[in-house]
């Protein structure tokens, strides 16, 4: 899985946990473990506030952009994030989010 982050100047907390192909962000669940390879989900068709762009499936990996919201003093690696890649299952830890 590749989670890729848009950071976002915004009140909000983003919270994400993982489980297979499963997110569940801020508290809502998604399953895309049905997404076929090669397969496009529209942004639009994700019910999420939090989950922007197209969610696809290329080379077995799942690709997902989550819009991360930042306070205007965030630190770097929250305003310039490195995508997150195979992250294991669990709570998902995220720049600048609070220890």
């Amino acid at each position: 899985m590749r989670i890729d982050l848009s950071p976002q100047v915004r009140d909000g907390v983003l919270k994400v946990t993982k489980k297979g192909d499963r997110l569940t962000v801020n508290g809502q669940a998604f399953d895309f473990s049905k997404l076929p390879e090669g397969a496009i989900l529209p942004g639009d068709a994700v019910d999420s506030e939090h989950i922007i762009g197209s969610v696809t499936r290329t080379g077995g990996q799942l690709q997902v952009t989550l819009l991360l919201p930042i306070a205007w003093d965030a630190p770097q690696e929250a305003c310039f994030p490195a995508p997150i890649m195979d992250p294991p299952d669990g709570g998902i830890a995220l720049p600048g989010a609070a220890a």
